[in-house]
């Protein structure tokens, strides 16, 4: 029995109970009295509407029915198997103990919010206006730009063709010069680059920085998507209701130069918007996408010599050459966490010799010194690589053996990049409001400072003259990031 049949099969459950029709039930649910039959046929059926059917069942399954059905709903529930992920069971149980203990979604006894219904706070590392601000007035892409050709060095395409994985393309100004150095080493050979994103203003960016590489090198596939760091290598999520309502996208760019192609991939702005929806997880607090999508870009007049390597819903079985994983997480969450989601899911779909580089910031420079100055019990980077190295090879467990998973030195693995400014902007008897304004801002967000708390400094009015001091002490402002290296055997 598929997920769908299950599915199905509760809502005649619940129909039979309530003594409605099947197109009454799609009234009550969605205004649409034809909802069971396209369920049943499979078409026009969204992940929001699955979850809207799902959400009804759960909020309306223990009211005006007798105990025999209460009972029967239970082993309904608990039997559902894999019609919803884990994460969503877990929200059903909730919502079935809220209508047992408190009917009618009323407040609490005690008159407060469960911790779920209470809004996640707004944090700095969030902001996207600092975040703009920051990559504008340092050079950490260049940097990390430079690192990753270090590393390319080491790869060697398959056949059909060179496949990268980014797992966080951001504004794409790394995933642009990382292309760019492929072109100039394997000028030839076909590109498959699938790139992560749940940020839609950030595909939006990104898109504009892609116009050039289709016109460069023309045996491009570009795909973006906003799944998970497990599901997206693959293009598929793990859930069957999820990949049912999957939103994929080809689209075929016509002409041979890059006006045609900016003029295509401008007019693609309303798709995206469309589909990069998201929504703040309750467990997390972190974006989320509401629907899953992936959107293939490619040229039409390549598309004979690319068709093997363009991929199509639900049959990926590739590897991956290269996957990068540049600031994939936040810096304190636990070295378990980034191992089990992140950095083991990426590993296992290298392809043979492929390899994996992980960058993230690690402090110990001028940034570091200056936030300590307001915040000495702080530890911005709590988890170091070797932590994430380590918890990766438990993740891994016996596959672990065909794997190279070996910790680097700091010389070979630690990196450096600056704040931008004029030599004659530094180490004066005055330095520019401005400069210190962007000095601050790279050093509160490069560490991950709550909103909160950054507030709270900024109302004590120091924060400048801590900052003015810590730029004339280093001749300027410049940070740490350290990578780490996972390279799968080859047969």
């Amino acid at each position: 029995m598929t997920a769908i049949d299950k599915l199905l099969g509760e809502i005649d459950s619940y129909c039979k109970q309530r003594k409605i029709s099947k197109s009454t039930f799609g009234l009550h649910v969605v205004n649409d009295g034809k909802l069971v039959n396209r369920l049943r046929d499979g078409k026009g059926i969204t992940l929001k509407t699955i979850t809207r059917i799902q959400d009804y069942l759960d909020k309306n399954a223990y009211r005006n029915i007798g105990q025999n059905s209460c009972e029967e709903h239970t082993n309904n529930e608990n039997n559902r198997g894999n019609i919803m992920p884990a994460a969503k069971k877990a929200k059903a149980k909730t919502k079935t103990a809220k209508a047992k203990v408190n009917p009618g979604n009323a407040m609490p006894a005690d008159g407060k919010k469960n911790k779920a219904e209470e809004k996640t706070p707004f944090r700095f590392y969030d902001n996207r206006q600092n975040y703009l601000a920051f990559i504008n007035t340092c050079n950490e892409k260049s940097a990390i730009s430079q690192r990753i050709a270090k590393e390319f060095q080491y790869v060697q395409p398959s056949a059909p063709a060179f496949r990268m994985f980014d797992a966080g393309m951001g504004d794409a100004t790394v995933l642009s010069n990382c292309m760019r150095y492929l072109h100039h080493k394997h000028p030839t050979v076909p590109h498959f680059i699938v790139a992560k994103e749940i940020s839609m203003e950030d595909v939006r960016i990104g898109l504009d920085k892609m116009i050039d590489r289709f016109s460069e090198h023309p045996a491009t596939i570009l795909v973006l998507t906003n799944l998970n760091y497990a599901e997206a290598p693959k293009l598929m999520p793990r859930d069957v209701l999820t990949a049912n309502a999957m939103n994929w996208r080809e689209v075929k760019l016509e002409g041979t130069n890059a006006y045609n192609y900016r003029e295509q991939l401008e007019s693609l702005h309303d798709m995206f918007a469309e589909g990069w929806e998201t929504q703040t997880s309750k467990v997390s607090g972190n974006p989320v996408f509401k629907r899953p999508s992936v959107v293939v870009i490619y040229r039409e007049d390549h598309r004979i010599l690319l068709d093997a390597v363009i991929p199509r819903p639900g049959i990926q079985t590739w590897n991956y050459d290269f996957i990068l994983a540049s600031q994939p997480w936040r810096a304190k969450t636990s070295a378990k966490f980034k191992a089990e989601k992140i950095i083991a899911p990426l590993a296992r779909s290298l392809a043979p010799g492929g390899r994996l580089l992980a960058i993230q910031s690690c402090g110990n420079d001028p940034a570091a010194e200056l936030v300590k100055n307001f915040w000495p019990d702080l530890i911005p980077f709590p988890v170091t690589r070797h932590d994430i190295l380590k918890e990766t090879k438990k993740t891994l467990g016996r596959d672990a053996r065909d794997y190279n998973i070996k910790e680097m030195s700091d010389a070979r693995s630690i990196f450096k990049y600056r704040m931008h400014a004029l030599p004659s902007e530094i180490g004066g008897a005055s330095i520019g409001t401005s400069t210190l304004f962007a000095a601050w801002n790279a050093s509160v967000y490069v560490n991950q400072i709550e909103d909160e708390r950054v507030e709270e400094v900024i109302k004590g009015g120091t924060y400048l003259d801590a900052t003015a001091k810590t730029l004339n002490k280093h001749g300027g402002l410049w940070f740490n990031d350290e990578t780490f290296v996972i390279s799968k055997a080859k047969n």
